[in-house]
């Protein structure tokens, strides 16, 4: 079950990739959007909670295996933010390619109350901090969408 657990958290290994990789898991997210995009919405809103369900377990446990409380391997919170962000959206290419990087960043700087989730023990945390994230950035998103409507589609 630990192997199992750890190729989810890592989201089939792209979490060992030696450069970046949240960026590589946020790429993941986008593929499974991209799948799923014509998708009731209820349906892409299920994605997301068994992302999250099986990310906490799954993160938890790689947390234990890796020896650290938000190992940089587990990836699948960014399949899971990167979900969020993109949700209700229905973006074309090139809001794909700004949600992506509104997600990085606010991954990366993680605005408040994110970087008060990531202080939540075990996979709780590790997942909390990037769905938080995911939820704001889907909120700019939405929001460049409706500003510069005939660029960002």
């Amino acid at each position: 079950m630990n192997r199992v657990a750890i190729w989810l958290a890592t989201v089939g290994g792209l979490g060992h990739a030696p450069i970046a990789p949240g960026t590589f898991g946020s790429a993941a997210g986008i593929l499974i959007y991209w799948l799923t995009r014509h998708w009731s919405t209820e349906a892409q809103f299920a994605i997301i909670v068994v992302v999250c369900l099986v990310g906490t377990w799954a993160a938890t446990q790689a947390a234990t295996h890796f020896g650290r409380e938000d190992p940089g391997q587990v990836v699948i919170d960014e399949v899971a933010g990167q979900l969020v962000t993109l949700a209700l959206t229905g973006a074309g290419v090139t809001a794909t390619i700004a949600g992506f990087l509104i997600f990085r960043v606010l991954d990366i700087i993680k605005p408040y109350p994110a970087n008060r989730f990531e202080q939540l023990h075990g996979g709780l945390g590790i997942m909390a901090d990037d769905v938080m994230a995911g939820v704001y950035g889907c909120l700019l998103l939405h929001l460049l969408m409706r500003v510069v409507p005939g660029i960002i589609a």
